[in-house]
């Protein structure tokens, strides 16, 4: 049975008050109060010390336990998360196995012989002029982890998703602020891990989950003092203002939000002038996956006119007129995305637009079209919309393009659409500017779709990312919840297992 309910401390409670929940399989949610706030982050706080000093072969059971439970309620999370997303069955069934797949692989990472990261520098007692004594480094969790659920994933970047998994798998307990868009998959959610925590005999604590539509509570939980990290993948604004209450904190704490971005596609003319007309159909294609709400949708896609170059913007005008509305995630987010492309509207040439009318909660793709000199001219162009609205950019040369390049703020990826050895040249002349703006470089690909392995970054330079050195997916991520400490002069009978 579906509740609503807050799970804190191993016990489902309500509140006072009650919010609706539109599109989902819940009549309402409770909303979280400053009190139950305060419950659950010092329940988080009492079970740290005990869930961190766990062993990593007890805590990558725990993960996998996690994946299991979440597997055999497989078939109701999915028709939950149908209904409060709007997102076809298919995509979420592929994204409930990503879900569980980064559960497993931080299982298998903590298991590996090169987790924790661990340096040793022996004792040199006749170093003159002083002796050097013996240094252990290694690195231990920070302690209880607040995560924000994204609305537009609401398995992969919600309740078990990526930030949890790594901080489970680090040793930290960990609340989840559930996204107000889909509350009950969350909750199904929730309960998996539940039934996990019993199973394995993990402190009631290590996972709670609350509710709560207001800012305040964000603001609330990230400003309680049993607090020491913050991870969040929503808007810039949000996470803006999230960033700056960790900062201002008394003892400030770090805060690791995924924030967007314009993600750009560099066509070389090389490129375009042997497949132009692929390069447009196969950019629509990634602009209107999803409904265009991935944070790694691309939203500007750049060239130097030419012929090959209109047979590109003549490639995409014809592909969006095959491209028909799609269902958004909540109606405030179509509702915002319609005023935008409103907006847009008003000011660009429109380059081509969707098939179709949209209805209710539907959006409707279009691309715009401008030079250069007015997108530099114009910071307003430079940023995200989210949703499937993309901008062609026409530059008068090569060194336009890579002047575009340098305005650009910092991105999650960039991406350059080249021919070797034609475009060799103007690709060595962008990749300084995008190695400084982007956390992923592609080539001849397109970066919705992000990989979940060891060697991946998604993140970058702010507004891209808060820290550019860390990531929201692969196994590099279980840093963000680890610190090191060293050890000088110890027994080793009291060192920690690592």
């Amino acid at each position: 049975m579906l509740s609503g309910l807050h799970f804190i401390d191993g016990t489902w409670v309500s509140s006072d008050t009650q919010l609706d929940a539109p599109d989902s399989p819940l009549a309402g949610v409770h909303q979280v109060s400053d009190v139950q706030i305060g419950a659950a982050a010092r329940a988080a706080r009492a079970a740290f010390r005990p869930y961190s000093s766990t062993k990593t072969q007890d805590r990558a059971t725990f993960l996998e336990a996690i994946a299991e439970e979440i597997d055999v309620r497989g078939d109701q999370i999915t028709e939950a998360a149908v209904a409060e997303s709007g997102l076809p069955q298919a995509r979420l069934v592929g994204e409930r196995g990503r879900t569980t797949g980064q559960l497993r692989m931080f299982a298998n990472l903590i298991l590996s012989e090169s987790y924790p990261e661990t340096r040793h520098d022996p004792a040199l007692p006749d170093r003159q002029p002083l002796a050097r004594p013996d240094l252990r480094l290694t690195h231990i969790p920070l302690g209880p982890v607040v995560v924000f659920g994204a609305s537009n994933f609401p398995l992969a970047f919600s309740t078990a998703g990526g930030d949890t998994a790594s901080a489970l798998a680090a040793g930290c307990p960990v609340i989840v602020k559930g996204h107000p868009a889909h509350p009950a998959t969350a909750e199904l959610v929730a309960k998996a891990i539940e039934a996990a925590i019993a199973r394995c005999g993990m402190p009631k604590a290590t996972f709670q989950m609350v509710h709560g539509a207001a800012n305040e509570v964000g603001a609330s939980l990230v400003q309680h003092p049993e607090i020491t990290a913050v991870g969040f993948t929503g808007s810039l604004g949000a996470g803006r203002a999230l960033f700056n209450l960790c900062a201002a904190r008394p003892v400030p704490i770090p805060f690791f939000g995924e924030l967007g971005s314009i993600n750009p596609v560099f066509c070389l003319p090389g490129a375009v002038a042997s497949r132009g007309a692929a390069i447009g159909a196969a950019w629509v294609g990634s602009l209107t996956m999803g409904a265009g709400q991935f944070c790694t949708n691309p939203g500007v896609l750049i060239g130097v006119t030419s012929a090959g170059f209109d047979a590109v913007q003549t490639s995409v005008a014809t592909a969006l007129t095959m491209a028909a509305p799609q269902k958004m995630l909540t109606d405030r987010i179509c509702e915002t995305y319609r005023d935008t492309v409103e907006g847009m509207s008003n000011k660009l040439e429109v380059l081509g637009v969707g098939t179709g009318e949209g209805g209710i909660r539907m959006g409707r793709p279009v691309a715009f079209k401008t030079d250069a000199a007015t997108w530099l001219a114009t910071p307003d162009l430079h940023h995200e919309i989210f949703g499937a609205a993309g901008m062609v950019v026409a530059c008068d040369d090569a060194d336009q393009m890579v002047a575009v390049a340098e305005a650009l703020e910092g991105q999650l990826t960039a991406t350059l659409q080249l021919d070797m050895p034609t475009d060799r040249e103007a690709a060595l002349a962008l990749l300084p500017a995008l190695r400084e703006r982007a956390g992923r470089i592609l080539c001849n690909g397109y970066p919705t779709g992000v990989e979940v392995a060891s060697a991946m970054t998604h993140g970058g330079p702010y507004p891209a990312a808060t820290d550019s050195r860390t990531t929201s997916v692969g196994t590099m991520a279980i840093n963000r919840w680890l610190r090191p400490i060293s050890y000088q002069d110890f027994p080793s009978e009291l060192l920690p297992e690592s």
